[in-house]
């Protein structure tokens, strides 16, 4: 896999000097670094290595995208440059005229910050998995040890596509995707499953009946509430700052005992009390616990010599609580104005 790295690096550096055109330039950008590009299909192999070199793996991989993009952005001022240059040369400038400009488009927070969740993870050996967004009952409910008669379950909660094949949803949450994955019985597992979810929510400033959540996933022999605190604790310190402290409060999950929610001390004011975190100096940012052993045993693991944690956090909470945005519609209207402070 490192081999394979290295080729995909110096292919890309290779085209990036050679190319002379900001379309060209885009075109390499989006086949090595896009969705479908090489390295992110690279990314998604890191199942296949061995569980010790997965976190220098990954590193290699946050360096690897870290080059190619300081190279796009030096080719991209340069192919800028020299267009400027010669359109100098050739055309007359009547500066009375008024100044014509092109709006580029840009990240949106979301992506951003899932980008940066991603990186995080994919540093400590954890692999990025999908799942499908139409879902069955038994993935998004049964098998994370929510029974039948569940408040979650009613219709007001979850939208029903069809009940005639076994109850098809949309997905509620993507822990179903753990299933997924435990079910293969490739072990261990260290995941994260980052998607769309749906839920039958009003549209105001902190819901929406379509948002997203990354799900987090740890399954190997010996696994404690230690390495879970561990985990989060760094999580939250390459997220936030050096300087964040976490915090765990007893809760309740099904498919997780025992069961706890994260605070993170307020980034607005180091834990001193503020209008943003409510002068508590803590602000919740995720849900996460042991994993239950009956939820292990129905996708046949043995509680009796595999433990495992899972976590999950919505992304939009982690855009808004990062970029300090207070109302969740904003992520979605599509305004420009909004959009390029970021």
């Amino acid at each position: 896999m490192k081999e394979k790295l290295e080729q995909i690096k110096e292919k890309a550096l290779s085209q990036i000097q050679d190319c002379d055109s900001a379309e060209k330039l885009n075109e390499i950008k989006v086949s090595i670094l896009g969705k479908k590009g090489e390295l992110t299909d690279l990314l998604k192999g890191m199942r296949d290595v061995a569980p010790q070199e997965r976190p220098k793996v990954g590193q290699l991989v946050n360096e690897a995208r870290a080059e190619i993009e300081k190279v796009l952005e030096e080719s991209k001022a340069r192919i800028e440059k020299a267009v400027r240059e010669a359109r100098m040369k050739t055309e007359v400038i009547d500066v009375t005229l008024p100044a014509s400009k092109t709006e580029l488009g840009h990240r949106h927070p979301n992506t951003i910050a899932l980008e940066e969740v991603e990186r995080i993870f994919v540093g400590m050996g954890y692999e990025v998995v999908e799942g499908p967004e139409v879902e069955k009952d038994y993935y998004n409910f049964e098998a994370l040890n929510i029974p039948a008669d569940h408040p979650a379950k009613d219709e007001q909660d979850t939208f029903y596509v069809a009940s005639a094949v076994g109850d098809i949803l949309l997905r509620t949450q993507t822990s179903g995707v753990q299933v997924h994955e435990m079910e293969k019985g490739k072990l261990p597992i260290r995941m994260i499953a980052p998607g769309r979810v749906f839920r039958s929510d009003e549209v105001d400033a902190t819901h929406s009946p379509s948002f997203h959540q990354i799900e987090g996933l740890v399954i190997d022999k010996h696994i404690t509430f230690a390495d879970l605190k561990g985990t989060l604790a760094e999580f939250a310190r390459a997220l936030f700052g050096e300087e964040t402290k976490v915090k765990f409060r007893p809760h309740h999950f099904p498919f997780t005992e025992p069961s706890a929610e994260m605070d993170v001390t307020c980034f607005k004011c180091g834990g001193k009390g503020c209008r943003f975190c409510k002068g508590s100096g803590w602000i919740e940012i995720l849900g996460c616990g042991m994993v239950h052993p009956h939820v292990l045993e129905m996708s046949s693991i043995d509680p009796e010599e595999y433990t495992g944690f899972a976590f999950g956090m919505g992304l939009e909470r982690i855009a808004l609580l990062k970029y300090e945005i207070d109302d969740m519609r904003l992520l979605y209207e599509n305004d420009i104005r909004f959009l390029r402070q970021f």
